[in-house]
């Protein structure tokens, strides 16, 4: 689409034109005079450039940077917070590509001085520039996408919606068909006849996979699901990108129950995504990183001192891991001290006594064992507060005993949450499931820093006694 081919010839000329100036401005010697008045700075080498080796600085610098953002050449929407980073993150692959380039061949190498003022004019210009052109809802709510693998359902919303239909979307999953548009069905059943189903009027855009780029080129604001069931794979990994991408999500009524809902009323509910809230996302971000950050580096002794008891105490490794829920039914890996013998895990809510090692009871009764987790709320899988991560095995017994858990997923896992501070442990799963649902509509950075406040208070005065994870 010519969108589309706007977006990435502007991308790749901005990304172009803004190392050339900064590498030029760079070169000034009021640009290196100031940059070396700094405290800190002020041992650094000033060196400029002639016409010659400037151009072939500009040149290297160029194509290096430009290579590094290829991925963000590519129209997707992304929240503000993801658009920020990932375009830091490249800009940080860049500089280590020219460190290294000038490292094996100084020819092409750059001054510390030049280097520093580039990565510095670059880190604001770059992010603001993929912040303001990235694609974006149009806000009318009128263009709308069907995704889905059941194509009677599909074709009875080309029907009923009132919405402008651009495209449908079909997953090539157990229960999709070669042709969504009419045949047979991969589990033999029979589906309607293509010259009955209102779909031969509309394209296939693609599959799942595709949904990033189908948002963003054919400005979707709402996407429709008709899936045969809220299958994990599928139906959430549909709910995480309209969640990336600022796209409202509808499912038929049937499958109200597996989500988080706005309102009843009709075949079409509201799924409650609010994908754009990005002042708390990131004050909620801000505040993990804050907070995992901090406890990493004052604890960074006591970690030691336990990864050497653990050792001494019983035979194993010093961690362990273990295959935990992510934010839509992904999954992550989650570290903990260790705390039983060596294959005594099983997928039972609950523990058995036996099983924990001596210095694992206290690890357990101090919480100091649940320490490396802050790990996994530095690099974003999980956050201080939410619904605790339950064990992937875990999963299938406790969705046994509770239909409804899966709305537990609308939000990352936590290290705590309002469940804990409550009591309430996996061995309830309907209680806790009604607790945890109770947070996900009320969290807040005060609710947030509440819970934890009360967490700490009962682990210093010992009135914390839920232990459900093995």
């Amino acid at each position: 689409m010519e969108r589309t081919r706007w977006y990435r010839q502007m991308s790749v000329a901005v990304v172009a034109g803004a190392t050339a100036l900064a590498v030029v401005a760079a070169n000034h010697p009021f640009a290196q005079d100031t940059l070396t008045s700094l405290p800190l700075l002020d041992t650094l080498p000033q060196q400029t450039w002639g016409y010659e080796e400037l151009t072939l600085a500009v040149t290297t610098s160029v194509f290096v940077v430009v290579t590094a953002y290829l991925p963000l050449f590519r129209p997707t929407r992304r929240r503000v917070l993801d658009t920020i980073a990932l375009a830091e993150r490249r800009l940080v692959v860049a500089f280590v590509a020219l460190a290294a380039i000038g490292y094996f061949d100084y020819t092409y190498r750059l001054p510390r001085t030049t280097l520093l003022l580039v990565g510095a004019t670059l880190s604001v210009l770059l992010p603001a520039w993929f912040v303001s052109a990235r694609p974006r809802p149009s806000g009318d709510g009128e263009r709308a996408v069907i995704v889905g693998d059941d194509p009677e359902a599909m074709a009875a919303l080309v029907e009923t919606t009132d919405l402008t239909v651009v495209g449908y979307v079909s997953p090539p999953t157990r229960f999709s068909t070669d042709d969504p548009r009419g045949g047979v069905r991969a589990d033999g059943g029979q589906t309607l006849a293509a010259s009955e189903n209102p779909l031969v009027r509309l394209p296939c855009l693609g599959g799942v996979s595709d949904l990033d780029v189908v948002f963003a080129e054919y400005d979707i604001d709402t996407a429709l699901l008709a899936f045969s069931r809220p299958d994990r794979e599928q139906f959430f990994a549909t709910l995480d990108q309209c969640d990336r991408s600022g796209v409202g999500a509808k499912v038929h009524s049937d499958h109200a129950d597996s989500v988080l809902v706005a309102g009843r009323g009709g075949d079409l509910v509201d799924v409650d995504l609010e994908p754009w809230d990005w002042q708390d996302r990131m004050l909620k971000r801000l505040f993990d990183v804050a907070f995992a950050a901090g406890g990493l580096l004052a604890l960074s002794p006591v970690i030691l001192l336990i990864a050497l008891a653990v050792r001494l105490d019983s035979e194993g490794p010093v961690f362990y891991t273990q295959e935990r829920t992510a934010e839509f039914g992904g999954t992550f890996t989650v570290y903990k001290f260790r705390s039983m013998y060596e294959g005594s895990e099983d997928s039972t809510p609950g523990e058995r006594e036996n099983s924990v090692t001596p210095v694992g009871a206290v690890l357990r009764r101090t919480h100091l064992d649940e320490i490396p987790q802050l790990y996994s709320i530095l690099v974003g899988d999980m956050s201080v507060v939410g619904p605790r991560a339950a064990w992937v095995d875990e999963e299938v017994l406790l969705e046994q005993e509770t239909p409804h858990w899966r709305k537990r997923w609308f939000v990352k896992p936590g290290l705590t949450g309002l469940a804990q501070t409550e009591g309430i442990s996996s061995s309830d799963p309907e209680e806790k499931l009604q607790s945890d649902v109770e947070y996900i509509r009320s969290q807040s950075l005060w609710f947030d820093t509440a819970i934890v406040i009360r967490q700490l208070f009962d682990v210093v005065t010992g009135d914390d006694e839920e232990r459900t994870e093995t």
